[in-house]
């Protein structure tokens, strides 16, 4: 995994919009900046339900603050941008973008959700059963593929590789679905305490979650 520095947004020059294909362009490039700050933060997260580290901890959070300012600057320069003169393709890629910045947001957001979950087992020194650690690596491995996938998607406006999206997305689904099956099974064989199903469940939740910003950006 790969520790964020803090990185710089890149400059939003309103003197681009005089020439709006152009500041189309750039508001591009820095929303493929974001996706990859908020994919790193997933990635990282998911290496902390393995082991704890503190300096990949604090990148993660790091990483989801450049995400909120990365919605905030180019969530208002796209709207202003919205006001001068598009063509109708840059106008519906300018309304595309403002709904992909939320999707990359939220999936920073679930990253640190997920960090969070690591560090109440990290404090209180709890660990998943050997069968729910092999079920949870399984579905972190297909969540790193579709946010592998949709970042790809998005960089080359690959619109082949975005119908693959969404079957991902429901594999993810179906493995969730498989995942809390077998930890009720596990509770009933009391092999598994409650406590440990709420954090396994606010887990899956969230990289659920992840997926389904996924296929929104896939969507778009």
């Amino acid at each position: 995994p790969d520790h964020a520095g803090s990185d710089s947004i890149p400059e939003l020059d309103e003197r681009l919009m005089a020439t709006p294909a152009v500041a189309m362009e750039r508001c591009h490039e820095v929303t493929m900046n974001m996706g990859f700050t908020s994919v790193r933060a997933t990635r990282n997260a998911m290496h902390e339900l393995k082991n704890h580290d503190v300096k990949r901890a604090e990148s993660i959070r790091e990483d989801e603050r450049t995400a909120d300012r990365y919605e905030d600057e180019l969530g208002t320069y796209l709207v202003k941008l919205s006001g001068c003169h598009l063509s109708d393709q840059d106008r519906v890629e300018a309304a595309e973008l403002l709904h992909m910045i939320g999707d990359f947001e939220r999936i920073s957001d679930h990253a640190v959700n997920i960090l969070g979950a690591a560090r109440e087992l990290n404090q209180k020194k709890l660990a998943f059963s050997d069968e729910a650690l092999a079920e949870l690596n399984v579905l972190c491995r297909a969540v790193k593929d579709i946010v592998k996938t949709a970042v790809s998607v998005f960089e080359e406006k690959d619109t082949v590789l975005a119908g693959k999206v969404e079957p991902l997305e429901e594999v993810i689904d179906e493995l969730n679905q498989e995942v809390k099956k077998r930890h009720v099974q596990r509770l009933r064989e009391e092999k598994c305490t409650i406590e440990m199903g709420f954090i396994l469940s606010d887990i899956i939740t969230d990289l659920e979650r992840v997926a389904d910003h996924c296929s929104n950006i896939a969507v778009c």
